[in-house]
């Protein structure tokens, strides 16, 4: 049943997505980690593949970046197409200085500067957590790798260029980290009645200003991979 922004048919999406933002990661993803992926979707140049990860299922689609974006991806994801656990794997800039470049970002909540929350039409402030099941997978994962990470809220937030320093009000609070879309993805996934974890890899720090190389994005990002495919399996 295709949809104004997916081609897939019934059937081609598995229950469990990966999600990141970039469409060219995701068609690295799959052909990088995926057994014998086939392409779904190419609406928009929002490239989405679905193979197998050690003989399971796992699809594989990219969102855009910010709120609005994935907002309209996931729903369709959920409401259309049957998935159940989405799990985004992106780039954060760190907002600690103990996180260091290549450290993994477990989000057991998103904060946000959006009001993407507004057309829920809740009469209070709506708490975007993390699914704990997928949120334990992930940490197992994680310990048993020996990978650096931390657990904590990170804060999706609608603007990327700023002229301002309120990023370290959000720090002072203990937020771990910045990025663009995890926010909208719990709350969709909570009106939705499906489990979602948002995953992130630091590739720079607000802190001290370091940043990743594109090499070592590429080459770093691979931890993160394991776990959210590890993670992805147990589902």
């Amino acid at each position: 049943m295709a949809t104004p922004h997916n081609a897939a048919k019934e059937g081609d999406i598995a229950k469990t997505v990966l999600l990141p933002g970039d469409p060219l990661r995701a068609k690295y993803i799959a052909e990088t980690f995926l057994e014998n992926p086939v392409q779904f979707n190419s609406v928009r140049n929002v490239l989405g593949f679905t193979g197998t990860y050690e003989g399971k299922p796992v699809s594989v689609m990219a969102t855009g970046m910010g709120i609005p974006s994935i907002g309209i991806y996931t729903y369709e994801l959920i409401h259309f197409y049957g998935c159940e656990n989405l799990i985004r794997v992106g780039s954060a800039g760190a907002y600690q200085p103990d996180l260091k470049l290549g450290d993994i970002v477990l989000a057991e909540g998103a904060c946000s500067d959006s009001n993407y929350a507004d057309h829920f039409h809740l009469p209070g402030i709506f708490s975007a957590t993390a699914s704990f099941d997928l949120l334990l997978k992930a940490k197992e994962s994680a310990d048993r790798h020996g990978y650096r990470y931390q657990i904590g809220n990170v804060v999706s937030s609608d603007v990327f260029y700023s002229g301002n320093e309120d990023w370290k009000n959000w720090a002072k609070m203990g937020v771990l980290c910045a990025e663009m879309e995890s926010y909208g993805l719990y709350l969709n996934a909570a009106e939705g009645g499906v489990k979602a974890l948002g995953m992130f890899t630091i590739s720079d720090s607000l802190v001290t200003h370091e940043e990743m190389s594109a090499y070592d994005r590429q080459t770093t990002f691979a931890n993160m991979m394991v776990v959210a495919l590890e993670t992805a399996i147990q589902l």
